[in-house]
């Protein structure tokens, strides 16, 4: 009997014991398979897909010297509003401007304030012009030009106050020396999904000298700023465009203020310049300061590796606003820039380019409206009853194919 309660005591055991045994392992493997990534799932097909990101396209659209003087600041009084409006002035523009996904252009006065407003030789205009630049759609201004000192450090300063209450970026001047050297002048702005660094340059101050404690305040592409002569700052244009290249942006965009005035042809020096640009990674080189437009191309870049990607120079602009009336000076667009990213290779460059041709009319001192910048081929359709403006318009066109080139007229394709 003791026999027969032992053999049933020890089954008893070793069913527990293996029930124990089993329960145990199982927690293990349920605790392994949820602390590890190793466990089998079932696959599909999608599974399988490789997932590659679509291509990005992006428009960049660029204008040129945004100037104000007497005679305009005069006609921007509104008496009616009691204040100052540019936005009559440039709105023919912003129709363009305002459909990119980024628009940049130079912006040639300061806003010291009020009230001592002054044109040429030293320009100083009402804050106003930032909010119809605003209204319009720029979204940043190159601030380093000829006329960047032209009411000194505290003008510059304020300037700069002025953009940022408006939400316009800026670069090429700067308040502060830690300002500068933050990202060593360069401004990282978001293109439509595509980064680009701008960088921003000019040759000089007109002659007024920057303080040496106060050289930070604006970028000088030339060692002799205050002479006639041409020596780059290769060392400076270096430590700045590695910078840019060390953020991995995925295009490199300079602003510089160079060439000589009222030349519808770029001169050696800015050649030089350009490919010193773009030997040392630039992209795009958007131009300005002689008043008129200058020739636009596509660069073929070819890099370390072998391989090639489009870049794109525009060695002048021109004026985008301004009193100036003489042929060419009249006489303006707004370029478009076509980014493209392509998402398999995560490779960038300009696509392609187009512009529009705009003029800025000046209808004399008598008028309601006295300036006014139009959209070229759009007034020509209104059939307007005034042979001499028509004229104008024309000649508008012909220069700008003459200077530019036909096939990239977006405005004629749109007509």
């Amino acid at each position: 009997m003791k026999r027969n309660v032992i053999a049933v005591f020890l089954m008893i055991f070793m069913a527990v014991g293996i029930a124990i045994t089993f329960v145990i392992g199982n927690r293990d493997v349920s605790s392994l398979n949820q602390n590890n990534t190793t466990q089998e799932i079932p696959s599909s097909d999608d599974d399988n897909k490789q997932v590659v990101a679509e291509d990005i396209t992006a428009t960049l659209a660029v204008c040129g010297d945004i100037m104000s003087h007497m005679p305009q600041t005069n006609d921007a009084w509104s008496i009616t509003e009691n204040k100052y409006d540019y936005s009559t002035m440039i709105s023919g523009a912003a129709e363009w401007v305002s459909k990119a996904d980024y628009a940049v252009a130079n912006l040639e006065t300061t806003f010291a304030g009020s009230p001592d407003y002054s044109g040429y030789p030293a320009f100083n205009t009402p804050d106003e012009l930032s909010d119809a630049l605003k209204q319009a759609g720029f979204d940043m201004l190159l601030t380093a030009n000829n006329h960047s000192m032209d009411r000194g450090y505290d003008g510059l300063v304020r300037t700069l106050d002025v953009l940022d209450e408006r939400g316009i970026a800026h670069v090429g001047t700067y308040r502060t020396q830690e300002e500068r050297d933050k990202n060593s002048g360069v401004l990282v702005a978001d293109v439509g999904g595509i980064s680009v660094a701008f960088l921003g340059y000019t040759y000089g101050t007109n002659g007024i000298p920057v303080a040496d404690d106060k050289m930070f305040s604006i970028n000088l592409f030339n060692t002799d700023y205050m002479t006639n002569t041409s020596n780059l700052n290769r060392e400076k244009l270096l430590q700045d465009l590695n910078y840019a290249q060390s953020l991995n942006t995925d295009l490199i965009a300079v602003m510089i203020h160079w060439g000589t005035e009222y030349q519808i042809q770029q001169n050696s020096y800015q050649q030089e310049v350009a490919q010193f640009l773009f030997d040392n990674g630039a992209d795009i080189i958007l131009g300005g300061h002689p008043h008129v437009l200058q020739p636009m191309k596509l660069y073929i870049k070819t890099e370390q590796n072998g391989e090639q990607t489009q870049g794109f120079i525009c060695y002048s602009l021109g004026n985008f606003i301004s009193a100036q009336k003489d042929r060419y000076t009249d006489t303006t667009v707004v370029l478009n820039l076509e980014l493209e990213k392509d998402g398999k290779t995560g490779k960038s460059q300009v696509k392609s380019y187009n512009y529009v041709p705009m003029l800025m009319l000046n209808r004399g001192s008598g008028a309601d409206v006295r300036f006014e910048l139009l959209d070229v081929y759009k007034t020509l359709s209104q059939n307007l009853d005034d042979t001499q403006l028509n004229n104008r318009l024309n000649q508008a066109i012909t220069d700008c194919h003459n200077i530019l080139g036909e096939n990239e007229d977006k405005g004629k394709i749109a007509a």
